[in-house]
């Protein structure tokens, strides 16, 4: 499908270990303040969780869990926005766009798009793929992973090694010509400032 490109975006993807994290509220109340062009990214979380567990019990295919975790960072999505309602919650770059030109943050809600996506259906394939193929998808000039534990190296192979991002995060990273990091919620107050700079 064809979606406008968002060169100016900068993607924030929330890990979703964050959900026990007692800086989430915080975290998303800044990301609320800073407004365009950031573009939040939800993890599975716990919700994600739940399907990794549900599959060897069920014997479900790796196709069916990798919708089911999709929907699973839909899930949390919502949540978030719940949590922070200026986030404004957008399905399609278009959304983010208009979101964008209002001077809002986006909260993508990746169940139509994700699903779509063309990456493989395996557990080696998470949130952190999804919101990097969003950036690759968008053009988009920035992409943070926020993570709860701290970082390990400065590679996106160094991260993958150290369980910090999933295992095909490299392989997409070599087509993403962006600025690419990983931060603890600190750093992440410290990155995304009141004054709406998120350069």
């Amino acid at each position: 499908m064809h979606q406008t490109p968002l060169p100016e975006a900068v993607i924030v993807k929330l890990g979703g270990s964050l959900a026990a994290a007692p800086g989430l509220a915080g975290l998303l109340a800044r990301l609320a303040e800073t407004g365009a062009p950031l573009v939040v990214v939800p993890g599975g979380g716990p919700l994600a969780d739940a399907v990794r567990d549900l599959q060897p019990r069920l014997s479900l295919s790796d196709r069916a869990c990798h919708h089911m975790a999709i929907l699973a960072m839909e899930s949390f999505a919502l949540a978030l926005g719940d949590l922070e309602p200026r986030l404004l919650p957008c399905t399609d770059a278009a959304a983010m766009a208009r979101a964008h030109a209002a001077g809002r943050a986006a909260l993508w809600l990746p169940a139509e798009m994700g699903r779509a996506a063309d990456l493989p259906a395996s557990w080696n394939v998470t949130s952190d793929s999804l919101a990097l193929w969003l950036a690759l998808h968008l053009g988009a000039r920035r992409l943070a992973f926020v993570k709860s534990a701290p970082s390990h190296g400065t590679a996106p192979g160094e991260w993958a090694a150290a369980g910090l991002v999933d295992p095909f995060v490299p392989t997409l990273a070599a087509r993403y010509a962006g600025r690419l990091e990983l931060l603890s919620v600190e750093e992440a107050l410290a990155a995304f400032p009141c004054n709406r700079s998120a350069a």
